[in-house]
């Protein structure tokens, strides 16, 4: 049983430790916000990760065909999302954030819809959990209860992978002054709009992935 549940972490770890546009955003976040935004982020990812786990692993055909036949017009929507948010990290001002005392109450929230949605809009990761699933041996014929073990560990594993990436950060984050942050902001803003310019441009050119 324990098999399953360490597999499937080491593959929630896997497919969420490369450096993308959700990895950028919770390390942004962390330094401007605090390290529960950045986890929030992380957390949410971790849940879109988790929907495309189950249709991976219990064959849900009609959701599995559904994201497959839209996956340009799914990706294109990814990429402009991802445009905006790195649109508007670019143009984040530190000084101004530090000048206004009063909480951001809807900060949580909007961190937790973005991670949520940018993840949700790449369909491919159904392919990637789809792999991984047929390379632990799981398939239609085993038990449920395998399957179901294997994607609680894959959320174990990328949520122990946003905590531990979150709070690395925000231990860092205290030798960061306002001139970095300022720049930090300006780079991950860049990344951000490349990674989501070359998601559009994917979503436009390339017929198959």
């Amino acid at each position: 049983m324990f098999e399953y549940i360490l597999k499937g972490m080491v593959v929630g770890i896997i497919v969420t430790a490369p450096v993308g546009p959700i990895g950028l955003l919770c390390i942004q976040r962390t330094i401007n916000r605090g390290m529960l935004s950045g986890l929030v982020t992380g957390v949410s990812s971790a849940i879109a990760d988790i929907m495309f786990a189950i249709i991976a692993g219990f064959s849900i055909s009609a959701i599995g065909d559904f994201m497959e036949v839209n996956k340009l017009i799914i990706r294109l929507i990814g990429g402009i999302i991802v445009l905006i948010l790195g649109i508007r990290i670019y143009m984040i001002n530190p000084v101004k954030r530090f000048r206004h005392t009063k909480p951001q109450k809807r900060s949580y929230f909007s961190d937790a819809i973005s991670g949520f949605l940018i993840t949700l809009t790449n369909p491919i990761v159904i392919i990637v959990f789809g792999a991984a699933f047929a390379g632990l041996g799981l398939n239609e014929a085993q038990e449920n209860k395998e399957v179901i073990l294997t994607i609680t560990g894959i959320f174990i594993g990328a949520t122990a992978w946003w905590t531990s990436l979150t709070s690395l950060v925000n231990i860092f984050k205290a030798k960061i002054n306002l001139r970095k942050m300022f720049w930090i902001n300006r780079i991950t803003g860049i990344l951000v709009v490349l990674f989501g310019i070359a998601i559009i441009i994917g979503s436009l050119f390339i017929k198959k992935f």
